[in-house]
């Protein structure tokens, strides 16, 4: 688990279902990692989706695609499925991170992110945009290309694309 942090130390997690963890992930998780001394990048079971791929698998694809992260040693990968409020309070996170790619994934955001407020008045959301080359790229779209075969090299991790293709039954 994650140990406990000093004072000075700024820790902030970045939660979500990761279904799968893609580029844009990927590239919000390094700018987070610049940020904040530590990141905890955790993965949601949520019961209330029916994800593409299980949690066990999630947890995996995302603790190999950190690894390859600049700042590695500074991020850890957890499971969670307690509410987000609840793990920020127990792993002494000072923030929650969260992507905002348009307009339309702000209302929902603005409205977690007050919430989260209310549960855990001490820790503040910080929303980040990701590069622009990710703007577009959402888990779902990954998963409705490689669903009908479409060509997902360049947007996702290795592993996830290897993860696609032996569940779908494509070639590598």
């Amino acid at each position: 688990m994650v140990t406990k942090r000093t004072r000075t130390q700024k820790r902030a997690i970045y939660p979500g279902t990761f279904d799968p963890v893609t580029n844009g992930h990927l590239s919000l998780i390094e700018r987070a990692s610049r940020i904040f001394d530590e990141l905890v990048v955790a993965v949601s079971i949520n019961a209330g989706k029916s994800p593409f791929f299980e949690f066990e698998e999630r947890l995996k694809l995302m603790t190999a695609a950190v690894k390859k992260q600049p700042r590695a040693d500074h991020i850890k990968v957890v499971g969670f499925e307690s509410l987000t409020a609840e793990l920020a309070r127990e792993i002494n996170a000072t923030a929650i991170v969260r992507g905002l790619r348009a307009v339309s994934d702000f209302e929902y955001e603005f409205q977690m992110a007050l919430m989260n407020r209310k549960l855990a008045r001490e820790v503040e959301t910080v929303f980040l945009m990701p590069s622009l080359s990710w703007v577009y790229l959402s888990s779902t779209i990954v998963k409705d290309v490689a669903s009908n075969g479409g060509e997902i090299n360049g947007l996702v991790p290795a592993g996830v694309k290897r993860a696609f293709a032996r569940k779908l039954g494509l070639k590598k």
